[in-house]
């Protein structure tokens, strides 16, 4: 069946190749809004399916790109463990693929690293039907770059994804969650000042306009995880979130199911990625913050010119992350961001040399 599959993919690019069509790499289609307009003819893989290995002694899964996230990470839990980026699946029916290709990781992420940082390799099918594999997997030193970490938040616009291979970690002993309100600058200060602290902390998030809510989450050894609690009442006033709520409330800030994001798809919704110290932007409003002060997110019209210029002011990036229409209200580029030009040559030279008739040249991160 695999082979069968994998012969289906190789024809249709090369297929592709011979009529100079663009092919579009889609899973179940969860995040097809991601990025910039969809373009091109259909490459599904959603068919491509299955767990190719899973040790859990060594921490490792390797999975076929259409394999069911929601699957692999009932699998995982059978051995208590987890995705510690904690992925966002934006649908019931999203896949390994992607996720991977997506690049987004949830609240863990300020705490454990980026999606990219878990995948240990990749097997991929260039765009000339060429399947080639990188990476092994454990975590190793290797001479060169490692191209199975440029697969993450690609968009599907280097290559097709077939496998990988991807880092797991147990779940924590103990969690917990506590809140508190207390005004934006001073959620910054503190989300900052216990994370530089051997706190037990595991991610964070802020909502309100002056004043508001924080959440702090703590995972880690019983011990630790209460010696957190009593400090951080005594000290700070934080109180304890029942358990079942509080698993309700970082999924939904994970999958952006939270009240704050209602309508989200109609009043565009804007990523500032910012310095995690910098102080409450220049924006009129409610804010949702994330990661210690380093994501926060908003939601409103604004130019994205003047979007930039406030990201900037911050030491950070801004960019369009859901709207009705982007193409109006356009993305922020790697091209137009001044401290990231550099790359953009490296990006077009690896799109050359993986794609070199532009067969997954959709044009999704523009």
């Amino acid at each position: 069946m695999s082979q069968a599959l994998l012969k289906g993919f190789e024809d249709q690019i090369k297929e592709a190749v011979q009529s100079k069509q663009v092919l579009r790499i889609t899973g179940s289609g969860s995040k097809d809004w991601l990025g910039g307009p969809l373009k091109g003819s259909p490459l599904s893989t959603k068919e491509y399916q299955g767990v190719v290995s899973y040790q859990p002694d060594e921490l490792v899964i390797t999975v076929k790109a259409g394999t069911s996230l929601a699957e692999v990470e009932a699998i995982l839990a059978e051995k208590n463990q987890q995705f510690a980026f904690e992925p966002p699946h934006f649908g019931k029916d999203a896949t390994i693929g992607g996720m991977v290709c997506a690049g987004l990781a949830g609240p863990g992420r300020v705490s454990v690293g980026n999606l990219r940082d878990f995948v240990l390799g990749a097997k991929i099918m260039d765009g000339q039907g060429q399947i080639m594999n990188f990476g092994g997997t454990v975590m190793k030193n290797v001479a060169g770059y490692d191209v199975s970490r440029l697969m993450p938040a690609s968009l599907g616009t280097l290559a097709l994804l077939l496998d990988v291979s991807i880092k797991v970690l147990p779940k924590p002993a103990a969690t917990a969650t506590l809140t508190a309100q207390i005004n934006q600058a001073e959620a910054i200060h503190l989300m900052n000042l216990l994370a530089s602290q051997p706190w037990p902390l595991s991610a964070s998030a802020w909502q309100g306009e002056q004043m508001g809510q924080l959440h702090i989450r703590l995972n880690g050894a019983k011990a630790a995880v209460a010696s957190a609690i009593h400090h951080f009442g005594n000290q700070y006033g934080m109180k304890p979130l029942d358990q079942t709520e509080a698993e309700q409330y970082w999924k939904d800030l994970k999958e952006q199911q939270l009240p704050w994001f209602k309508n989200s798809a109609e009043t565009p919704l804007w990523r500032f990625a910012v310095a995690p110290t910098s102080k409450p932007l220049s924006l009129s409003g409610e804010t949702l913050i994330e990661w210690h002060g380093g994501q926060r997110w908003w939601k409103g019209s604004i130019e994205p010119s003047t979007a930039k210029q406030i990201a900037q002011t911050a030491q950070g990036h801004a960019s369009l992350f859901r709207a009705s229409d982007k193409t109006s209200a356009m993305l922020s580029s790697l091209k137009d961001h001044p401290l990231t030009r550099p790359l953009v040559s490296i990006q077009d030279q690896l799109s050359k040399a993986f794609d070199p008739h532009g067969v997954f040249a959709t044009g999704r991160l523009a």
